[in-house]
């Protein structure tokens, strides 16, 4: 089952969910904000993908964040300030079970759904 991670206000996380709504293409929606976000498997996808790619520095969020926790951001903090507020993470996540994607592409999306 493809599971869709992000949070149910996001512009992003909408048109992707109406991609794959468009697509008949079956998924479960997994909310950060009202589902919880698992320490445990959050420490597995940085592990894979790289804290980097995680953290949203368009949003506010961000910027919200003080500015010594900006200047000195790296994975141990990266992981504390995700789940403390998972609005900062980059979204959507897409969970294909064996594979992950970060963030809406449709062209990227397209190339995994062909087959």
């Amino acid at each position: 089952m493809i599971i869709v991670y992000g949070i149910s206000n996001c512009d992003t996380v909408r048109k992707a969910c109406q991609w794959l709504d468009e697509r008949a293409i079956a998924y479960e929606f997994h909310d950060f904000r009202k589902d919880g976000l698992n320490p445990v498997q959050l420490r597995a996808w940085v592990d894979e993908l790289g804290w980097e790619q995680f953290i949203n520095r368009r949003g506010t969020t961000w910027r919200n964040l003080p500015e010594t926790t900006r200047n000195n951001m790296n994975e141990t903090l990266a992981l504390a300030v995700m789940e403390d507020q998972p609005s900062i993470i980059k979204r959507p996540l897409l969970d294909l079970g064996s594979r992950r994607i970060l963030g809406f592409d449709p062209e990227e999306w397209k190339n995994l759904f062909q087959n």
